[in-house]
């Protein structure tokens, strides 16, 4: 009987070892989707599957084999869809629930076997490393009393998953928005905030709102490799 991480974020590195220790159980973790296939995980003896942190659509081939249990950062039914925790901030929501849930053919539909606060205060690396370590708990909370999930209840809310180009600064006027926007972009692996300037794209990072301006350290990253030399 084998347990299965998979994420292909690099802040749940070693997620694994840490749940074998905390819960005697073997745990085998996987990060991508050369591995995350049906045939893979029943030549490794899967029971199990986690999935803290995906981004690609999960095969049936995989759901309907084995109980697969997905962690989404919003408080279900609310928040169904891509890019929660942008769509969260965008909103003004200051803290979220964390829900653990079956993994079906409909998005973010699944029974919940339990939710858990979240703050979202931070830059998104902070954010997705503090929801981390709580997903590392509720995994072997799942593990050591194997709830049984219930249906989601409550007014369903969709987010749209957001694009890079959703990241543009330049339709914003207040500070403390610019640096929402900022801060939610800010980890390893996302497409920076940023404003375009002549033949330049400006992407900020590390971004501080002292309640009247935003300052934020700032890239410069020519967008035209043609126009290089150009006045």
């Amino acid at each position: 009987m084998t347990e299965v991480v998979v994420s292909s974020r690099p802040w749940h590195g070693g997620l694994a070892e840490r749940l074998a220790r905390k819960t005697g159980r073997p745990f085998v973790q996987i990060g991508t989707r050369g591995e995350f296939t049906a045939d893979h995980l029943a030549a490794i003896g899967a029971t199990r599957v986690f999935v803290p942190h995906w981004s690609k659509i999960i095969p049936e081939s995989v759901f309907g084999a084995f109980e697969t249990i997905i962690f989404h950062m919003t408080d279900l039914p609310y928040g169904r869809g891509g890019s929660p925790l942008q769509n969260l901030i965008v909103r003004g929501h200051g803290e979220t629930m964390i829900s653990a849930l079956r993994c079906e053919a409909g998005l973010d539909t699944g029974p919940v076997y339990m939710k858990r606060p979240l703050s979202l205060e931070g830059t998104a690396q902070q954010i997705f490393e503090r929801a981390g370590d709580i997903i590392e708990g509720m995994i072997a909370e799942i593990v050591a009393n194997d709830p049984e999930p219930q249906a989601q209840t409550g007014e369903v809310t969709e987010f749209r998953r957001r694009k890079p180009a959703d990241g543009d600064l330049a339709p914003l006027s207040d500070p403390e928005r610019v640096f929402d926007h900022i801060r939610m972009l800010d980890a390893e692996g996302y497409p920076r905030a940023f404003v375009d300037c002549g033949p330049w794209r400006i992407e900020f990072e590390d971004a501080r709102f002292d309640g009247q301006e935003t300052t934020a350290k700032a890239r410069f990253v020519l967008r035209d490799a043609d126009a290089k030399g150009k006045p």
